[in-house]
Formats: structure tokens, C-alpha cells, sequence
């Protein structure tokens, strides 16, 4: 079956969820941020098909969120490091880590925390406003069309996030 392509849709979570939006593209990042570089390693921490592995390698790579770096000439091997585009994803994911931990848990904790390596305290993903540095909260915020909005979607004018 062949999936509805939203990589032109004029909204920024469309085009995201296009490029990402399945559980193992995401779960490929996460092993990305945690260090895993090397297609067998990416199989084995994953237990995930070689084919769908490659596809998504393959779409990640294409995009720019991740680069193939050969490291072996015969036979020819190369493993796969961030960009500067896929390391800029790192706060969208411990986002929803932190939203994973706090709603899904099952009771039993956080699978893994972040630890800030500059202070050394346990942290999580906050969302702040970057005009005063306040921790966005969905009841005090509005969107409005953007430059990049085309008609349609998005064109009703400003409006709360949150219709309550």
C-alpha cells in the first residue's frame, strides 16, 4: 500500500512526520544519538529487518539527517554519523522521551535518563519561549500563518493551540 506523501504539505509537522513519522525511523535516530554508527550494530540494538534497516538508513541519509562515512575499502563498508541537521533533532527527541516518561511509564520510572554533562544533574527536555525564556505551555500560545503557509492548511488566521 502506498502512503500519502505530505513532503509539500505547507505545515512543518506534515513534512516532519513525512520524513520520520514511523516507529523505526525514529527508533534508528535514537540509536544514532546514543552512538550506534554501523549498519549491524543499528540490526542487532533494534532487532529490526535488514531490508526495512536499509530503506530507512537510505531515507535518512538522502534527506541530509544523516551521512554515510566509508571506514573499510574491501569489501567497501560505511557507517552512518548525524549531520548538523539530524543532531538538531536531539531536543525533539528527549521532548518526547519526556512525554514518553511521564504518560507511559506503566508506573515503573524512566527507562533512561539524560544527565547534563555540564552541570551533572538529571535533566528532561523543556520547550521555552525564545523571546522571555518562559516554558511554553499550550494554553499561552497561538499560531498564525507563516510565511511558508500557501493557502489551505493553516489559513484561518491566528489562533490557540489548544481549542479549550
Amino acid at each position: 500500500m502506498r502512503r500519502t506523501s505530505f513532503a509539500q504539505w505547507p505545515c512543518s509537522v506534515a513534512r516532519t512526520m513525512d520524513l520520520l513519522g514511523d516507529q523505526w525511523t525514529l527508533l534508528v535516530l535514537r540509536q544514532a544519538f546514543l552512538g550506534t554508527r554501523r549498519f549491524d550494530r543499528f540490526q542487532a540494538d533494534l532487532g529490526i529487518a535488514r531490508n526495512t534497516l536499509a530503506e530507512r538508513l537510505d531515507r535518512l541519509t538522502e534527506a541530509g539527517v544523516l551521512r554515510r562515512v566509508q571506514y573499510q575499502e574491501r569489501p567497501t563498508r560505511h557507517e552512518y554519523a548525524l549531520t548538523d541537521m539530524g543532531r538538531d533533532f536531539f531536543p525533539a527527541l528527549a521532548a518526547i522521551m519526556r512525554w514518553g516518561d511521564q504518560w507511559l511509564d506503566g508506573g515503573a520510572g524512566a527507562p533512561a535518563v539524560l544527565r547534563h554533562r555540564g552541570c551533572g544533574q538529571a535533566t528532561h527536555a523543556v520547550v521555552r519561549c525564545a523571546g522571555c525564556d518562559e516554558e511554553l505551555r499550550v494554553r499561552e500560545v497561538s499560531v498564525e500563518p507563516g510565511p511558508g503557509a500557501l493557502g489551505g492548511v493553516g489559513q484561518e488566521g491566528a489562533r490557540s493551540v489548544e481549542g479549550v
